[in-house]
Protein backbone atom coordinates (compact mmCIF):
# COMPACT_ATOMS: atom_id res chain seq x y z
CA UNK A 1 0.00 0.00 0.00
CA UNK A 2 3.15 2.64 0.86
CA UNK A 3 4.67 1.35 -2.77
CA UNK A 4 1.20 2.14 -4.40
CA UNK A 5 0.82 5.84 -2.14
CA UNK A 6 4.78 7.04 -3.01
CA UNK A 7 3.68 6.13 -6.63
CA UNK A 8 1.06 8.64 -6.82
CA UNK A 9 3.29 11.54 -5.59
CA UNK A 10 6.86 10.79 -6.76
CA UNK A 11 6.53 11.67 -10.52
CA UNK A 12 10.66 11.35 -11.25
CA UNK A 13 10.06 7.00 -10.04
CA UNK A 14 7.54 7.26 -12.87
CA UNK A 15 10.28 8.92 -15.19
CA UNK A 16 12.34 6.00 -15.02
CA UNK A 17 9.69 3.35 -15.81
CA UNK A 18 9.86 2.20 -19.26
CA UNK A 19 9.87 4.55 -22.39
CA UNK A 20 8.52 7.48 -22.70
CA UNK A 21 5.57 7.52 -24.66
CA UNK A 22 3.88 9.75 -26.75
CA UNK A 23 2.73 12.84 -25.33
CA UNK A 24 -0.36 12.72 -26.40
CA UNK A 25 -1.35 9.77 -24.69
CA UNK A 26 0.02 11.35 -21.11
CA UNK A 27 -2.20 14.26 -22.04
CA UNK A 28 -4.99 11.52 -22.74
CA UNK A 29 -4.63 10.10 -19.34
CA UNK A 30 -4.94 13.10 -17.64
CA UNK A 31 -7.78 14.73 -19.25
CA UNK A 32 -9.73 11.66 -18.01
CA UNK A 33 -7.74 12.34 -14.52
CA UNK A 34 -9.26 15.61 -14.65
CA UNK A 35 -12.81 14.41 -15.64
CA UNK A 36 -12.64 11.71 -12.65
CA UNK A 37 -11.78 14.61 -10.40
CA UNK A 38 -14.36 16.57 -11.81
CA UNK A 39 -16.50 14.13 -10.97
CA UNK A 40 -15.80 13.48 -7.11
CA UNK A 41 -16.18 17.93 -6.33
CA UNK A 42 -19.59 17.35 -8.13
CA UNK A 43 -20.30 14.04 -5.60
CA UNK A 44 -18.81 16.50 -2.44
CA UNK A 45 -21.18 19.44 -3.85
CA UNK A 46 -24.04 17.45 -3.76
CA UNK A 47 -23.48 16.17 -0.12
CA UNK A 48 -22.61 19.63 1.16
CA UNK A 49 -26.07 20.59 -0.80
CA UNK A 50 -28.06 17.90 0.54
CA UNK A 51 -26.42 18.38 4.03
CA UNK A 52 -27.46 21.98 3.87
CA UNK A 53 -30.82 22.57 1.31
CA UNK A 54 -32.82 19.26 1.65
CA UNK A 55 -35.56 19.80 3.75
CA UNK A 56 -36.27 17.44 6.41
CA UNK A 57 -37.34 14.05 4.64
CA UNK A 58 -39.78 11.67 6.43
CA UNK A 59 -37.00 8.60 7.30
CA UNK A 60 -35.41 10.20 10.27
CA UNK A 61 -31.84 11.47 9.59
CA UNK A 62 -32.40 10.10 5.75
CA UNK A 63 -30.56 13.78 5.08
CA UNK A 64 -27.48 13.38 7.09
CA UNK A 65 -27.49 9.62 5.49
CA UNK A 66 -27.62 11.08 1.25
CA UNK A 67 -24.93 13.56 2.58
CA UNK A 68 -22.55 11.36 4.08
CA UNK A 69 -23.34 8.87 0.98
CA UNK A 70 -22.36 11.04 -1.39
CA UNK A 71 -19.41 13.07 0.74
CA UNK A 72 -17.51 9.47 0.81
CA UNK A 73 -18.20 8.33 -2.63
CA UNK A 74 -16.49 11.65 -3.63
CA UNK A 75 -13.74 10.73 -1.37
CA UNK A 76 -13.77 7.42 -3.21
CA UNK A 77 -14.38 8.30 -6.63
CA UNK A 78 -10.93 10.66 -6.35
CA UNK A 79 -8.99 8.27 -4.78
CA UNK A 80 -9.61 6.28 -7.32
CA UNK A 81 -8.61 8.70 -10.11
CA UNK A 82 -5.22 9.29 -9.06
CA UNK A 83 -4.74 5.37 -8.28
CA UNK A 84 -6.61 4.98 -11.98
CA UNK A 85 -4.19 8.17 -13.61
CA UNK A 86 -0.82 6.03 -12.19
CA UNK A 87 -1.58 2.75 -13.20
CA UNK A 88 -2.69 3.95 -16.84
CA UNK A 89 0.53 6.23 -16.97
CA UNK A 90 2.40 3.36 -15.81
CA UNK A 91 1.08 0.58 -18.32
CA UNK A 92 1.46 3.39 -21.45
CA UNK A 93 5.17 3.73 -20.43
CA UNK A 94 5.70 -0.09 -20.60
CA UNK A 95 3.41 -0.71 -23.59
CA UNK A 96 1.33 -2.79 -21.75
CA UNK A 97 -2.77 -3.12 -21.64
CA UNK A 98 -4.43 -0.72 -19.85
CA UNK A 99 -5.36 -1.69 -16.79
CA UNK A 100 -9.17 -2.82 -16.54
CA UNK A 101 -11.52 -0.79 -14.36
CA UNK A 102 -15.28 -2.08 -12.84
CA UNK A 103 -15.11 0.96 -10.87
CA UNK A 104 -17.24 3.44 -13.75
CA UNK A 105 -19.83 0.81 -14.08
CA UNK A 106 -19.85 0.23 -9.74
CA UNK A 107 -20.02 4.38 -9.41
CA UNK A 108 -23.06 4.19 -12.04
CA UNK A 109 -24.77 1.34 -10.27
CA UNK A 110 -23.92 3.68 -7.04
CA UNK A 111 -25.33 6.68 -8.63
CA UNK A 112 -28.71 5.32 -10.36
CA UNK A 113 -29.82 3.19 -6.89
CA UNK A 114 -29.28 6.57 -4.94
CA UNK A 115 -31.70 8.16 -7.23
CA UNK A 116 -34.09 5.19 -7.06
CA UNK A 117 -33.90 6.28 -3.26
CA UNK A 118 -34.15 9.66 -3.58
CA UNK A 119 -37.35 9.27 -6.03
CA UNK A 120 -39.04 6.85 -3.11
CA UNK A 121 -37.98 9.82 -0.35
CA UNK A 122 -39.94 12.26 -2.58
CA UNK A 123 -42.76 10.33 -3.29
CA UNK A 124 -43.10 9.45 0.42
CA UNK A 125 -43.17 12.89 1.53
CA UNK A 126 -45.27 14.14 -1.45
CA UNK A 127 -47.95 11.38 -0.07
CA UNK A 128 -47.44 12.17 3.44
CA UNK A 129 -47.83 15.74 2.93
CA UNK A 130 -51.94 14.77 1.35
Amino acid sequence: MRQTIRRWFDPSELGTVGTTPDYRFSLANERTFLAWLRTGLALLAGGLAAAQFLPPLPLRHLREAIAVALLLLGGAVAVRAVDHWARTERAIRLGEELPFSRFPAVLALLVGFGALLLVAAVLARAVGAR
